[in-house]
């Protein structure tokens, strides 16, 4: 299915696939853009929003990838039934501290490194019988 855009900075595009994964209560999608640059993660997410009826913040774009040279984008999104699924699904990213705050950071506790020991010197082996091989006779 190919759409054309309005938006002059993205002209095709067409959904390559579309799968349902039940277990994880969302649809995986991939999708080809024609656009000059790179497209950003927010724009995408309008364009899918639009494409497939869905809300903002249930949709996260796993990765844009593009060839040097060409441009047509490679986008690979997950959109998630509700919110609360995506949160429990996707992993979390780190927060931002609010200003003025300092992050609280505990210094980790020193761990006492056992001292090292050598190993106990092997002795060679001697043979404890001194005569000589029965095999040779004079």
């Amino acid at each position: 299915m190919q759409l054309k855009l309005d938006n002059s900075k993205m002209e095709n595009f067409k959904i390559l696939e579309e799968k349902e994964n039940q277990l994880f209560n969302r649809k995986e999608i991939q999708v080809s853009i024609e656009a000059e640059v790179t497209p950003s993660n927010s724009d995408i997410e309008k364009l899918i929003s639009e494409k497939f009826s869905t809300q903002i913040e249930n949709i996260k774009i796993k990765k844009i990838s593009g060839k040097f040279g060409s441009k047509t984008f490679t986008i690979f999104a997950n959109i998630y039934a509700s919110k609360k699924d995506k949160e429990n699904i996707e992993p979390k990213s780190k927060k931002k501290s609010v200003e003025g705050e300092a992050p609280t950071k505990e210094p980790a506790p020193e761990e006492s490194k056992p001292e090292e020991q050598t190993p106990p010197k092997e002795e060679p082996i001697t043979n404890q019988n001194n005569s000589e091989p029965s095999g040779k006779t004079n």
